[in-house]
């Protein structure tokens, strides 16, 4: 098979804060070469590099807002995220776990540093995607996947070199548990210095790889480091990545939805009008009842 060859390498844009508890350098959409069209259907990626959180009774985070139109998918590498929203989802994900939140026809939600954990302080960083959804499954009811750390199936390098998680998809036959309404493949790679993995997705698939500790080169040219993000082309199938120490990198790859893509705030639709009616739907209290 043809190799898929680096687009990108994108350094991390300045950081900014989401609410009052999540400090992220946000990926996508970052500019012309990576707008919500180039990688859908994964429509934003927002990263929480390390950041050192002060001890508070008051946990920070985001309060009550809508979403509709797409998924949520967060995943926690350091700290503790509480999540709750109007149709009875919710919960706390720690190291490793992570939330897949379908907002669908709409949906009201929160999430906050875990209680006890901010408390304490320390160590955050995570990632947050929104995955899109096609026009059919925007009118899904709301659901919510909670995947613990304990529960994602493992892929095992030969000689204790290091682990592919497999959140979603599969990788060398090994399987994710997450349900996906498209076909899609998000992996937490977590391998040794000199661990070198072969990679093979359909070369209409947008995909990606995200740096979350150490660095990597690919193909054996382009190099990688620390909370820098790497397009591929769409010209090939198969790719190699070798940690040049030892690193966490997380992998996304996903058959593009081809629909027209309309953003506006927490709404993702199809047309200006949905995006209007997505909005009065807000207002009239559609979403369900979620207290502050």
């Amino acid at each position: 098979m043809k190799t898929r060859n680096v687009e990108l390498v994108a350094s991390p844009r300045p950081a900014h804060f989401v609410g009052d508890g999540f400090r992220v350098h946000n990926f996508i959409p970052y500019g012309y070469r990576l707008e919500m069209e180039r990688m859908n259907p994964f429509i934003l990626l927002d990263y929480n590099s390390k950041f050192f959180v002060k001890p508070s009774d008051r946990p920070k985070g985001v309060g009550v807002h809508p979403h509709k139109g797409f998924e949520t998918v967060t995943i926690a590498y350091k700290g503790k995220v509480e999540h709750h929203d109007s149709h009875g989802g919710g919960g706390v994900i720690g190291e490793g776990d992570v939330q897949w939140m379908t907002a669908g026809n709409g949906v009201l939600h929160k999430e906050f540093h875990e209680k006890e954990w901010s408390k304490k302080g320390g160590i955050f960083q995570m990632v947050q995607l929104w995955v899109n959804l096609s026009a059919k499954n925007k009118k899904q009811n709301p659901k919510y996947q909670s995947i613990v750390n304990q529960a994602i199936p493992r892929y095992y390098l030969d000689n204790d070199k290091g682990k592919v998680e497999v959140i979603a998809g599969e990788y060398k036959s090994v399987k994710g548990t997450a349900l996906t309404f498209s076909p899609i493949h998000m992996y937490n790679v977590k391998v040794k210095k000199g661990a070198e993995l072969d990679f093979s997705f359909p070369v209409h698939y947008n995909t990606a790889l995200l740096v979350i500790e150490g660095s990597i080169t690919v193909n054996g040219q382009e190099h990688a480091p620390t909370n820098h993000l790497v397009l591929m082309l769409n010209d090939g199938e198969d790719f190699k990545v070798k940690a040049d120490e030892d690193t966490i990198v997380l992998a996304i790859s996903g058959e593009p939805i081809q629909e027209p893509i309309v953003a506006y705030g927490p709404f993702v639709m199809n047309t200006r009008e949905e995006i209007g009616q997505a909005y009065q739907d807000f207002t009239l209290g559609k979403y369900g009842v979620l207290a502050d």
